[in-house]
């Protein structure tokens, strides 16, 4: 999908159907009710009838559905032009694109384009269950802390001081993935690290948090920052660091704010842009066709959200 503003398919919707029908459908189009085929019929737009672009009926069980449904596009009323024009802004962004920004583009709601920006991040999450890393690889571990230690946040049980905290995977000349976890113990690393091959050589820095695991790995490697160490031949972690310093300017820089319940989201978004980036030979139409591939078989709605879980801060401020 090309991100240049003057393809058809942002700025007409019967040829954005056509696009994603391509992306999603390569062999034909599917029925998401009951997985039929063969005698699908595309029914010819109406305004007056109220008949929709790209609605099919499924011949077998007689139900009607487009592209959109078991997407993240699924019950919209932005036309899907509007979608793809999202899809390709944020996606060729290096450091976010603000929902304020979206709107003013788009000239949309902020609330709708807020909503757009999580489907958006929803799209990019990597479900695949792959870890990261095999043999021969290296993988750099390292965790960050987002909010500014003095701040106070309401939660459920009363007025308390937390930051958030964040474990980062990346192999060198390869992905990145980022978990946000409650606390440094080892329950939480355990989970963040079931993300890392144990094949890998594992990099960190002198932190104990590591230790219990380490033996795990085919060889772990470390360099003592608290001595002043950061490179110590083939050993050390500013690839991981790297990361981060993309990551904490986009929220600074473009997001300001970040509810702890959407953490997970805003991760998701940089992790695929960095596992995505042009030094992997992804440019920035490839980058939005391989978001416009993940929106199959995930739903977000605004009711989940901007639900408020249980015990979770209202928001961090940088």
């Amino acid at each position: 999908m090309k991100s240049a503003l003057s393809r058809p398919e942002f700025h007409s919707e019967a040829a954005a159907y056509r696009l994603v029908e391509a992306r999603l459908w390569p062999n034909g189009p599917v029925c998401p009710h009951c997985g039929c085929m063969d005698r699908i019929s595309a029914i010819t737009p109406n305004p007056a009838k109220r008949v929709r672009i790209g609605l099919k009926k499924c011949g077998d069980c007689k139900k009607q559905f487009t592209v959109k449904v078991g997407t993240v596009f699924e019950q919209s009323h932005v036309p899907l032009n509007m979608w793809l024009q999202a899809v390709a802004l944020i996606c060729s962004s290096k450091k976010g694109f603000s929902s304020n920004q979206l709107a003013r583009v788009l000239g949309v709601t902020v609330k709708t384009a807020w909503f757009m920006s999580h489907r958006i991040r929803e799209a990019m999450a990597d479900g695949s269950i792959d870890p990261l890393g095999g043999a021969g690889q290296v993988l750099e571990v390292d965790e960050t802390f987002m909010g500014d230690p003095q701040s106070v946040f309401v939660n459920d049980k009363g007025w308390r001081t937390r930051q958030r905290k964040i474990v980062t995977i990346v192999e060198r000349g390869g992905r990145a993935k980022s978990v946000a976890v409650e606390n440094l113990r080892k329950t939480e690393m355990k989970r963040a690290l079931e993300n890392a091959n144990r094949d890998s050589v594992l990099m960190t820095d002198s932190a104990g948090l590591y230790k219990p695991f380490g033996w795990q790995f085919a060889d772990h490697w470390t360099v003592d920052h608290g001595r002043h160490e950061y490179v110590r031949g083939d050993a050390y972690t500013n690839t991981v660091e790297g990361t981060f310093s993309i990551f904490k300017r986009g929220m600074r820089g473009i997001y300001q704010h970040c509810a702890t319940k959407h953490l997970h989201r805003y991760l998701a978004e940089f992790d695929f842009r960095y596992s995505n980036r042009a030094k992997l030979g992804v440019d920035d139409d490839e980058r939005a066709d391989r978001a416009l591939k993940g929106i199959a078989g995930k739903r977000l709605t605004y009711r989940t959200a901007s639900a408020r879980r249980p015990g979770a801060e209202t928001r961090v401020v940088w």
